[in-house]
């Protein structure tokens, strides 16, 4: 790692450009360290919804007048960034949808009505959320398809070998997490996705726990689709975005009825839009829209590659110091981790300590963490969950390993 970057990284002063992190919780500074659940906002994503209402609010893409233009060319604009940000060859190719989950689920629906008929074979991984389990669960029970999973091992990495060995004539499309959000295994996915083109199988990328750590090349990585949400990258809530290739966008069939997603309606027949709009039915989440490209200009002016260099040290370090803990298990210790760490503390349940920790000003996550397939794997009801970002520091950590023995001692 080069020195100079994290030189450059002065993390003092990007604490200072998030407002809530000045603030206490219980008379103790707050410590958030939650980040894969949601990350918190700099004050320019904050003007930026406030300026958005005070001086834009109009629906986009229908009006002539000031506000709606201005406003459609505020929401474009966050478009032709995040094409920028993920390198997609095309504007249209960028979806703006409510975030992962409905990404996810629009492929699932759309390419499934499309492809997916009986004795068909999906595959996904071990460690998934539910949100890309659910899904495709749901269209293997509607079309009487088959769900394949890639099995992982006791570190919490994905079995590449029984992966290739999952594929047949049958396998019509394969979807996986990028970085595990309850173990924070970072999957070989470039890897991962040669294999499926192999077989001529389209490749869905979550990468929801991804987007905020890693650079993400989607023309590099050529995979077909890819998922992500705003309010897991310092942007707001109730916003996200499905990336598609433009062939493979246009092969499968709209997700909603409605307004902008429509050409022409007749009572004899609707004719749909071209992309991207042919994914946008409805008025859409227009300040998160508009907003969250402050997001993507914040971590620009950072950069990506200099806040994976600070957070994998912070990482690092975390993970050396938990260490110290009397009790401490790590669940998922893959060789390959970004921005989280779970763990157990022997005789006590993670709630507790959570609950401890709370009192203490630090956030974690306790519980299946939406990955309850995981925790069966391991054979454990739920973790403690401490995830980073670029804003966490390393008197953060020393804090948190004070409270887990704080807690230890109380509860063993």
């Amino acid at each position: 790692m080069e020195q100079n970057k994290l030189k450059d990284f002065d993390v003092s002063k990007i604490r200072a450009d998030f407002p809530i992190l000045k603030r206490e919780v219980n008379g103790k500074p707050l410590v958030y360290l939650d980040n894969g659940a949601t990350t918190q906002k700099p004050q320019s994503v904050i003007d930026a919804i406030t300026h958005y209402y005070s001086d834009m609010n109009s629906n986009v893409h229908r009006g002539v007048h000031y506000l709606s233009q201005i406003s459609t060319d505020a929401f474009e604009v966050t478009r032709r960034n995040i094409q920028s940000f993920i390198n997609a060859k095309h504007e249209h190719e960028v979806i703006i949808t409510t975030g992962t989950t409905h990404s996810i689920n629009i492929i699932a629906t759309c390419f499934g009505k499309a492809n997916i008929g009986s004795g068909d074979e999906i595959i996904i991984s071990a460690m998934e959320h539910h949100s890309n389990i659910v899904p495709w669960q749901m269209i293997c029970e509607e079309k009487g398809a088959i769900l394949k999973v890639i099995p992982m091992n006791e570190q919490g990495e994905l079995d590449i070998e029984a992966y290739k060995g999952l594929f047949s004539e049958k396998t019509k499309i394969a979807s996986f997490t990028y970085v595990s959000n309850s173990l924070g295994t970072i999957n070989p996915i470039k890897e991962m996705i040669a294999i499926a083109h192999e077989h001529h199988v389209p490749v869905l990328l979550d990468a929801a726990q991804a987007i905020q750590h890693i650079k993400i090349d989607v023309q590099d990585l050529d995979v077909d689709f890819l998922a992500f949400s705003g309010h897991k990258m310092y942007g707001p809530t109730g916003i996200g975005v499905l990336y598609g290739k433009e062939d493979a966008l246009n092969a499968i069939p709209p997700y909603q009825g409605g307004g902008d997603m429509i050409k022409e309606v007749t009572f004899e027949k609707t004719t749909y839009n071209e992309l991207p709009f042919k994914f946008e039915a409805g008025t859409p989440n227009i300040e998160a829209g508009i907003c969250l490209n402050a997001a993507i200009e914040y971590i620009n002016a950072i950069g990506i590659d200099e806040i994976a260099s600070y957070e994998e040290e912070l990482l690092t370090y975390a993970q050396e110091q938990l260490e110290t803990v009397p009790g401490i298990r790590f669940i998922g210790t893959a060789a390959h981790k970004s921005s989280v760490i779970s763990f157990l503390i022997d005789g006590t349940h993670p709630y507790d300590v959570g609950v401890i920790l709370d009192k203490l000003g630090i956030a974690v996550r306790t519980g299946h963490h939406c990955a309850q397939p995981v925790m069966n794997k391991f054979g454990i009801p739920g973790t403690i969950r401490a995830s980073f970002a670029l804003y966490n520091t390393k008197q953060e950590v020393d804090t948190l390993v004070a409270g887990l023995k704080r807690a230890a001692n109380m509860l063993v």
